[in-house]
């Protein structure tokens, strides 16, 4: 498992993602180990995946793409992500799997984030896409406030109200640091080291 968040207000977006990874070894051991499940896409965009270790390649080809379609607006982003990030994670199954439906362990989950010039009275945008068990094998939908997967109700309830009042993102960067400290306790399947960023008008950064 994973735990990856994201959230907006009128002040910016703030991304947050722990970075632990489960798989099988050669001998169908569970193994885990450390990913880098945020990655950068443009000046003022990002993204960062939950679930299968996969997502990692999968975002550092998607970068790869943002760069050689010279795409900048976050609009742009996500319409050329939804089927490129389908079409990899097909291939990735058609690789990893012998059949379907999927194997829980290989779903994979993103949120891109970004800064639109475009949206003047909502410039900034979130968008989940998701593993199904249907082709296509990603499906996607805007995020409105805030979002986690897995879904913990309570964390998204306080970080809404949060973003409701327009609370300046380093504050609301410390409530999801409490969470992750607080999950890392109780929680195996959720380990540093943890990954901020966040998206303003001008910039994408990464924080503490």
């Amino acid at each position: 498992m994973s735990q990856i968040i994201a959230c907006k207000n009128e002040n910016g977006i703030i991304l947050a993602c722990d970075s632990q990874a489960t798989d099988f070894d050669l001998q169908g051991e569970i193994v885990t180990y450390s990913i880098n499940r945020l990655h950068q896409l443009t000046s003022a965009a990002a993204v960062i995946t939950g679930g299968s270790a996969t997502g990692e390649k999968m975002c550092e080809s998607l970068k790869d793409l943002v760069a050689a379609e010279n795409l900048t607006e976050i609009e742009d982003v996500y319409n050329a992500a939804l089927p490129f990030l389908a079409s990899e994670y097909e291939r990735f199954m058609r690789k990893t799997c012998e059949y379907l439906p999927i194997d829980p362990i290989n779903q994979v989950h993103f949120i891109i984030g970004g800064y639109s010039a475009k949206a003047k009275n909502d410039p900034f945008k979130l968008y989940l896409l998701w593993t199904k068990k249907k082709l296509p094998l990603l499906d996607g939908d805007e995020i409105s406030t805030a979002y986690s997967i897995p879904r913990l109700i309570m964390l998204e309830y306080n970080l809404n109200r949060l973003c409701q009042k327009n609370e300046n993102l380093d504050e609301i960067r410390s409530q999801i640091r409490t969470h992750f400290a607080k999950q890392s306790k109780i929680n195996p399947e959720i380990s540093g080291p943890f990954s901020f960023a966040s998206i303003t008008h001008d910039s994408f950064k990464v924080l503490p």
